[in-house]
């Protein structure tokens, strides 16, 4: 069955000017189409059950702009999967009238700041912007702001911690937000400790909230930055560790591991501290077992294997305790809480009860390095 003789006549015509983009509203039957800054409104009078219908129109749009009726989501698939979703296929896709083709243009390594636009009236939705503001091009044009803008107010209405995460990791991106905003959800943060799991992760030496550097920094100082102007790896991070910068990343690690809501929290803290200490063990294989982790790290410590090691430790004695806490959060990713998570669904309370073996000594590497250890 063809589409009604109005509908027709009426999308040949709109097909016959230029179009940037086709969006379609299924509940009010309404096909709009992008052109440049202006927009096009079609009514649609279905003939038959509305799905059908829509499926009609649909076929109408990707014979016309693939040159087949079928070419949705076959021509897709393919180009996905072939990694040949380039700029000139991207704009086709959008005016395909197809939401998962919006889906796929968002998330597509030659997504531009204009097809950023265009798949943005197509598809208006926190999850076609997260999605985008994961290209570095997008967050650079224009539609950065747009989008990130989008997502700032959208924000209390995630109820997902690892949305919640996502969203103010990509949104605290440079020059998306201004300083106010940034104040604002950290101390949103407060009551949503998810917000600041993405701050430790986008910005963890750059935190809003602050704490002085430890005590003894300043004693350490000259003897550490010795060896950092002599290119040793593991002296500039000991050296963050000890100012402000690190004892703040620490203490707000501390503080969001003592009460996380869910898993998803607690995999994203977990990986944003193997991020931030990497430096100590690159290359250190995947580890599941707490102890063995402790036990590794005083290994290393006492064996002088590694000469930059040996060459910090000579230097700072008496931070041999903060370097082996170091190398300890290094391998402390989400690997360790697997065996865990692999035997329960546990959120809030419960979990954090059954994780207590293995927070407890994250604890103590955190006091360690904070200077509370005996």
């Amino acid at each position: 069955m063809e589409l009604s003789s109005e509908d027709q006549l009426r999308l040949n015509v709109l097909l016959a000017n230029r179009i940037d983009a086709v969006r379609i509203d299924e509940q009010h039957m309404t096909l709009y189409a992008l052109s440049g800054e202006e927009e096009a409104k079609v009514t649609l009078h279905p003939n038959c059950r509305g799905d059908q219908y829509l499926r009609r129109v649909r076929e109408l749009l990707s014979g016309h702009v693939l040159g087949s009726p079928g070419g949705y989501p076959i021509f897709l698939k393919r180009w996905t999967r072939m990694g040949q979703m380039r700029a000139d296929n991207l704009a086709e896709l959008l005016k395909l009238g197809e939401p998962e083709a919006v889906v796929a243009v968002a998330g597509a390594p030659g997504l531009d700041d204009e097809l950023a636009r265009r798949a943005w009236w197509a598809s208006p939705t926190s999850d076609t912007a997260r999605c985008m503001l994961a290209s570095q091009t997008v967050t650079a044009g224009p539609m950065g702001k747009i989008l990130a803008h989008h997502l700032v107010e959208h924000l209390p209405f995630e109820t997902q911690p690892l949305t919640m995460i996502e969203t103010v990791r990509l949104v605290l991106q440079p020059g998306l937000i201004d300083d106010d905003t940034r104040q604002q959800l950290w101390n949103k943060g407060k009551h949503k400790r998810a917000y600041h799991v993405g701050f430790l992760i986008q910005t963890p030496n750059d935190l809003p909230e602050t704490v002085p550097a430890r005590h003894d920094y300043a004693e350490h100082e000259a003897s550490i930055k010795k060896l950092v102007e002599q290119n040793n790896p593991y002296a500039a991070l000991l050296l963050q560790i000890l100012d402000s910068q690190g004892q703040s990343f620490i203490s707000i690690a501390e503080a969001v591991m003592r009460k996380p809501y869910d898993q998803d929290d607690v995999v994203a803290l977990l990986n944003a501290i193997r991020n931030y200490f990497k430096v100590m063990m690159p290359d250190a294989k995947a580890e599941q077992d707490i102890e063995k982790i402790v036990e590794e790290a005083q290994t290393m410590l006492a064996s002088g294997e590694d000469k930059a090691l040996k060459q910090l430790i000579d230097a700072v004695p008496e931070l041999r305790q903060e370097i082996g806490a170091a190398l300890i959060l290094a391998r402390s990713n989400e690997d360790i809480v697997t065996p865990v998570f692999a035997k329960t669904t546990a959120i809030g309370t419960v979990m954090r009860k059954k994780l207590e073996p293995i927070t407890s000594p994250l604890f103590a590497q955190f006091s360690i390095l904070l200077g509370r250890a005996d």
